[in-house]
């Protein structure tokens, strides 16, 4: 039976000629120098003569690490914390108009509505992998600032619409350029922090999404306040000219990579890439190899973690854009509605924190992706299946909208799985950006299982989410199985070639997980 090595190795061979050569035993390239063939990250170590000895120092330091970590978190987290919560903000700002006069005003009916949800993620499928590849070839940091400036001028404009087919051009651009936010983010946590700091960073910027939910709600419930000027169009004026005001200090403080990151030292730098070669996925590598997009297609893990966030998106893509109208169906009024979702935001917040933190230190990850669908299936239930003609029935229905959330937690380690346990840079950009397609897909195809005729209890809703969620939990489970036996059967190719595991073998060149047999997955 060919193994995954074997076969990186053929697919390698048609792409780069002369064809590179492997020793399995001890993983050093015997014919590979060529400065395209390195990551970038060795690069900088030889322009800076900084020596594996110098490194292997420079880790085993473990204050200086913790100093580092504080400094990233001080520096780098709070860029990728601050833009999710505007993203968020700003992706809903359309559900937190339409609680208002944006239907009346717009001539918009609630069909339409729901197509809006489809028309934004339509344009993320489409520009999420050409942004990526862009990131990858120029320089992120101003890739990321870029689309951050132009999606708040799109925001801004959709305040002057009048009529279904503006609001959806604005809507479609408005996704065309937050597309490449998550990808670029999850691709940043992975190159900042090591393995085991990474899901909890993630879901430090994820979670932001629950921040600006509650920001939101409450900004959306004053700005509800106003007379005098419609109450949809200040919502997009105001999101709009905020996000234009950081794109502007993301243009001047975002990084690019860890290599040209303005307030690190070159040792700092340094011990950065001493930490990237421990999990052995490389640093930056500005050449996209051809053969490893085909080997990102044909790894079942890639297409496990599709599945499974395809199904994670449909169901966020019917809670985030109708979960405001269920509780507008428990309220006594549109101001009382936005004022009940508010509390979302804050158990959003609380379930992917503890779910990332659990994944980070007592728990396997694929073990947490699954365990963390369970509040969502019980508040599904409550959401479907209490009496909303009672006082108890109402707040039950508010707790299944609260607890519903917990999703989100187990999709924030799907989304980074690419990230941290794929290496060779065009292979981790390509299966990131597959993944992140199939949120696209996800919230495409989930708005539409809500169906204005059902409203408010949404059964078809409630049920494709139960479906889903059900699915979601096989995915993790063959997830699991799939990436034990990988890791065992290198284990035992290990031992019967009784070579040691190999720490800085095989850092200088753009390897993929399939080619170094020194490659360990988490799971």
């Amino acid at each position: 039976m060919t193994t995954d090595v074997e076969r990186a190795s053929q697919d390698r061979t048609k792409d780069i000629k002369p064809a590179s050569t492997y020793d399995v035993a001890s993983i050093k390239p015997t014919a590979v120098e060529a400065t395209h063939d390195l990551d970038a990250a060795e690069i900088f170590l030889r322009e800076h003569n900084y020596t594996t000895d110098q490194i292997e120092e420079l880790l085993a330091d473990g204050p200086r690490q913790r100093r580092l970590v504080r400094k990233i978190d001080m520096v780098v987290l709070p860029l990728l914390a601050v833009t999710y919560v505007l993203q968020y903000i700003d992706k809903q700002a359309m559900s937190y108009a339409a609680v208002f006069d944006l239907f009346e005003s717009t001539n918009t009916n609630q069909t339409q509505y729901g197509w809006m949800a489809s028309i934004f993620y339509l344009a993320y499928l489409v520009s999420n992998y050409p942004w990526v590849a862009l990131a990858q070839r120029t320089r992120m940091g101003k890739v990321v600032a870029g689309c951050v400036l132009s999606w708040g001028g799109v925001l801004m404009l959709t305040a002057v619409c009048h009529n279904f087919p503006g609001l959806a051009a604005c809507r479609f651009f408005l996704g065309f350029f937050e597309s490449p936010i998550t990808t670029c983010f999850m691709m940043t946590v992975a190159m900042w922090y090591t393995r085991s700091e990474s899901p909890f960073r993630a879901g430090i910027f994820y979670c932001c999404n629950g921040v600006g939910s509650m920001l939101g709600g409450i900004f959306s419930y004053g700005i509800g306040h106003i007379e005098g000027f419609a109450v949809w169009k200040a919502i997009f004026l105001v999101t709009g000219g905020l996000t234009v005001l950081w794109g502007i200090v993301l243009l001047l403080f975002f990084p690019d990579s860890i290599l040209t990151a303005k307030f690190f030292t070159n040792e700092e730098k340094a011990l950065l890439i001493g930490r990237a070669r421990l999990a052995k996925t490389g640093v930056l590598n500005q050449h996209i190899r051809v053969y490893q997009i085909r080997e990102a297609f044909s790894d079942p893990q890639v297409w496990l973690l599709v599945f499974y966030t395809l199904l994670n998106e449909t169901v966020n893509g019917g809670v985030a854009n109708f979960g405001k109208l269920i509780v507008k169906g428990v309220a006594r009024s549109n101001i009382e509605a936005t004022a009940l979702g508010i509390p979302q935001g804050a158990f959003q917040v609380f379930w992917i924190l503890s779910g990332t933190y659990l994944a980070s230190r007592w728990i396997r990850r694929t073990t947490t992706m699954a365990l963390y669908l369970v509040p969502t299936i019980v508040g599904t239930c409550l959401m479907w299946k209490m009496d909303r003609q009672t006082d108890n029935g109402k707040i039950g229905v508010l707790l299944g909208y609260y607890c519903v959330g917990a999703y989100v937690a187990s999709l924030v380690l799907a989304l980074q799985m690419p990230s941290v346990n794929l290496s060779g840079y065009t292979k981790r950009i390509t299966a990131s950006a597959m993944v992140f397609s199939a949120y696209c897909a996800g919230n495409i195809i989930g708005p539409h299982a809500f169906l204005a005729e059902e409203a408010p209890l949404y059964p078809t809703g409630c049920k494709v989410i139960l479906a889903c969620v059900i699915g979601q939990v096989v995915a993790a489970g063959l997830l699991r199985l799939l990436l034990v036996k990988r890791n065992k059967d290198r284990e035992a190719a290990q031992v019967a070639l009784g070579v040691a595991l190999d720490t800085q073998g095989e850092e200088a060149v753009d390897l993929t997980d399939f080619e170094n047999p020194h490659f360990r997955y988490v799971y």
